[in-house]
């Protein structure tokens, strides 16, 4: 799914711009900033995280809390996952959906400490409509407010089975051993709130890093004058891939559902929220295209847009991500597919250029994930 094209000009720069010009990054556009793609190559920044640990400027990222006597009430409106019971110190992943379904974001909610507050972490390239919309449901009548804090967070990924100790050896924090898969904790840098979260989009073990604009430039500068690995967008896609993680625009959007994504088990159906009813009925069945991982029998790159066909030359989806896999080497995508192609094992072909090459349907989850238990 093509993006809006921006002008250069008009494009933003995260707190860490200059250090990314410093280190000689390949930039390009990406939701609205100019970003890194890589550093040293795609191939060395992916295995860095994969074998040892990497770093990525993820500042990009939205920040919105919410607070006030009906927070609960109204995350859990706008949110599919189920935050009743929820306790602080803990994050869940989940969508927020319009009415028919399709995906307004996918997205991180932190309940915070304090009572009644919540930290929502949304994708970059929809920080200002996701706020838009989020504004419009809470003037429904929920008693709380909401807040874009975006330009005043700075956010560091370090990923890979490394993460904890390389943490704890630059930053101190010992409190990081003790947190769980999608568990943080509040500590104080320079003064200043950071946030330490077991969280991250590689299928490895890492934290995601929030705090001051200021401190985050600092902790960039002690993680790479301690040798760590700076990496670009460009492996931060091929190492989601791989661990079958979604990118809104590709595999989700306002097109895709999360039943169609194959995500449902993020939709929890006992509560109400908005889109519940659309995603009952296409759980039902009532859905035309899902969501699949197909594997290839040849080294050609599928690439996002490429046709997939029936061995007979029927099409019946397009490619939405697609990589010789650097860890696995093999060539595999995510393909949107008409529903009666969606099972395990359904021979697929997909049609790079003028040539078509066969494959079969498997689980998106093409890597084994290494989070901590």
């Amino acid at each position: 799914m093509s993006e809006v094209q921006i002008p250069l000009d008009q494009l933003q720069r995260t707190c860490l711009y200059p250090a990314h010009i410093a280190l000689q990054a390949k930039m390009s556009p990406f939701a609205g900033f100019m970003m890194p793609i890589q550093y040293n190559s795609i191939t060395v920044e992916h295995l860095a995280v994969r074998q040892k640990v990497g770093m990525f400027d993820v500042s990009h990222m939205g920040e919105i809390f919410v607070e006030g006597p009906q927070a609960e009430d109204f995350v859990n409106y706008i949110f599919t996952n189920e935050i009743r019971g929820f306790q602080p110190g803990k994050v869940l992943y989940g969508m927020m959906c319009y009415p028919d379904g399709g995906t307004v974001d996918d997205l991180l909610v932190y309940r915070e400490y304090q009572p009644e507050r919540f930290l929502l972490v949304v994708n970059a390239s929809n920080i200002e409509k996701d706020f838009a919309w989020i504004q419009e449901q809470r003037a429904k009548g929920f008693d709380c407010e909401v807040r874009n804090a975006s330009p005043e967070w700075g956010q560091i990924a370090l990923q890979g089975p490394l993460a904890e100790e390389t943490l704890i050896k630059v930053l101190g924090y010992k409190e990081a051993a003790s947190l769980g898969f999608y568990e943080f904790c509040d500590v104080l840098y320079n003064g200043e709130r950071l946030i330490l979260s077991r969280t991250g989009y590689t299928g490895e073990d890492g934290f995601e890093l929030y705090t001051s604009i200021a401190n985050i430039v600092d902790i960039w500068e002690r993680f790479i004058a301690a040798g760590v690995q700076p990496c670009g967008l460009g492996c931060r896609d091929t190492l989601r891939f791989e661990a079958g993680l979604p990118l809104y625009g590709d595999e989700l959007s306002p097109e895709i559902s999360p039943v169609m994504a194959g995500l449902g088990m993020f939709c929890k159906y006992e509560k109400d929220f908005i889109g519940k009813e659309a995603l009952l009925d296409q759980k039902a069945g009532n859905l035309s295209r899902k969501v699949v991982g197909i594997e290839i029998e040849d080294k050609a790159i599928p690439r996002a847009g490429y046709p997939v066909e029936t061995p007979e030359g029927e099409e019946v989806g397009v490619v939405t991500t697609g990589y010789h896999s650097i860890s696995l080497e093999k060539s595999i995508c995510f393909a949107l597919v008409d529903k009666a192609y969606s099972a395990l094992d359904t021979p697929l072909c997909v049609r790079i250029r003028k040539k078509v090459f066969p494959g079969k349907v498997v689980k998106k989850r093409f890597y084994q994930t290494n989070y901590k238990k």
